[in-house]
């Protein structure tokens, strides 16, 4: 399948990849100078969906700038593309995986499959002030967006608090794509963010407009 979305602005863009390629496909999408220490590097991973996520995310970066990039971490885990060129999100879910790069502020994209696990969870990420407004009817999409979005927003914040309750998003009612605003409690600068979403028909996808 390969490319399955993509957006595209004069300074970020976002793709999301449906992994359905073998990991020999996989490699002769890539240039010929990566194959070799790509391969190298996934000798660390033991589990087969952990290398294709891996190799699928390079796959994606290449095919979205059409350059070799090499992705470093930081210390707390964080992407980023050695060579400083843009500011780079990194998300994956069963099936899918996500990258968003931006030319000139850090950003964060966020994909989860739909799965009732949320509602187990609600406690950990959802504010008493907050109200989950259903889409179709279905209260499982909107909580999916909300997991999703402050993913997003902690993924772009630099020394961002692990508690999810300090994230609250305003009031919105769910459509197949639109915009909402998380508001930060995290920082003195209580920072309000605008984020971008889709409702596809397995997943949900989050990502930072500013």
């Amino acid at each position: 399948m390969g490319l399955f979305l993509q957006h595209k602005t004069v300074d970020m863009q976002w793709a999301v990849w449906k992994m359905e390629e073998s990991l020999d496909t996989l490699f002769s999408l890539l240039p010929d100078t990566r194959r070799v220490s790509c391969e190298q590097e996934m000798q660390r991973f033991t589990s087969d969906r952990r290398k294709l996520e891996w190799l699928s995310v390079r796959v994606l970066l290449y095919s979205m700038l059409q350059e070799d990039k090499e992705i470093g971490y930081s210390s707390e885990g964080k992407p980023h593309l050695t060579d400083n060129s843009s500011f780079i999100s990194i998300s994956h879910t069963k099936g899918y995986v996500a990258v968003m790069l931006a030319s000139s502020v850090p950003v964060g994209i966020d994909i989860e499959q739909y799965a009732q696990r949320v509602h187990k969870v609600c406690d950990r990420y959802v504010r008493p002030d907050e109200q989950v407004e259903s889409y179709q009817g279905d209260e499982t999409w909107s909580m999916l967006l909300h997991w999703s979005a402050k993913e997003t927003i902690f993924k772009s914040m630099e020394n961002a608090d692990a508690d999810l309750r300090k994230l609250c998003l305003s009031h919105f009612i769910p459509q197949s794509e639109g915009v909402f605003q998380v508001r930060e409690y995290a920082t003195e600068r209580q920072q309000l963010f605008t984020v971008g979403y889709r409702i596809c028909p397995d997943f949900v996808l989050t990502w930072t407009l500013s």
